[in-house]
């Protein structure tokens, strides 16, 4: 969204000067049904994305969280505490056009997934992945019928190309452009394809999904103690987690 005020500029604590941001330009927030989908509406008008195009989403539930961002806001428009929004305006704008592309970039991460690279010490961090990520391995296995390489360490396995192909034909199948940014921001977020496929086939729940993305990190943080400003990158990781979450219903 662009505001009259975005070449206003406000310094910051750490010396860098930033765009103001834009002020609160409406009262009511609701949801309506409209040709492009359910759209949230400000002040009974619908909301355009930065490309000019409707911000309307397939389900009223997507609908409704996303009218709560707007909804949520103070004097005010903060972009960055509004990731559904954000992600609905990246998928209306970038992604319903070229969703092939993405769905490409996705089968891509299958032959990195982060489930393939297991740790050869301690003991008891190669344990932890062991239990907690061979049987999503093993599920993901069963459900496209093929096999995948583990590796230890970070040095590159290749994985067989019956098992990649099986992989993209399984995307392949997603039509909806919300469902393949949804699994797309899932992958990044978690650093896994077989994860977020899981989220997506309801094996796993997001929760789940996001605690075995996190073994290693968690593993660390047990040893060495949390870091405040990792802390809060990983908080605004999750809020985007959660709004991907929305569009796979």
């Amino acid at each position: 969204m662009q505001s009259d005020s975005g070449e206003e500029r406000a310094g910051s604590n750490d010396g860098m000067v930033r765009p103001e941001l834009p002020k609160r330009f409406y009262d009511s927030v609701s949801v309506g049904e409209t040709e492009a989908g359910y759209a949230v509406l400000l002040d009974g008008r619908s909301v355009k994305t930065p490309g000019r195009r409707p911000l309307a989403v397939p389900g009223r539930a997507a609908a409704e969280r996303i009218a709560a961002e707007w909804a949520g806001q103070g004097e005010r428009i903060d972009p960055a505490t509004m990731p559904l929004t954000r992600l609905v305006n990246t998928v209306v704008d970038g992604i319903a056009d070229r969703a092939d592309e993405v769905r490409g970039d996705l089968a891509r991460y299958i032959e990195t997934d982060l489930l393939f690279y297991r740790a050869g010490s301690p003991a008891e961090l190669a344990e932890r992945e062991r239990q907690g990520w061979d049987p999503v391995l093993r599920w993901a296995e069963e459900r496209l019928g093929v096999r995948f390489h583990l590796a230890e360490g970070v040095m590159h396995v290749a994985q067989p190309d019956e098992s990649i192909i099986a992989f993209r034909r399984r995307i392949d199948a997603l039509e909806d452009p919300f469902a393949v940014a949804a699994l797309h921001q899932v992958t990044t977020l978690t650093g896994s394809a077989l994860l977020a496929l899981a989220v997506a086939e309801k094996r796993l729940t997001g929760d789940e999904a996001w605690t075995l993305a996190h073994l290693d990190e968690d593993w660390n943080i047990e040893q060495w103690g949390a870091d405040e400003e990792a802390e809060a990158r990983r908080a605004a990781r999750r809020a985007e987690l959660d709004a991907a979450l929305v569009l796979l219903g």
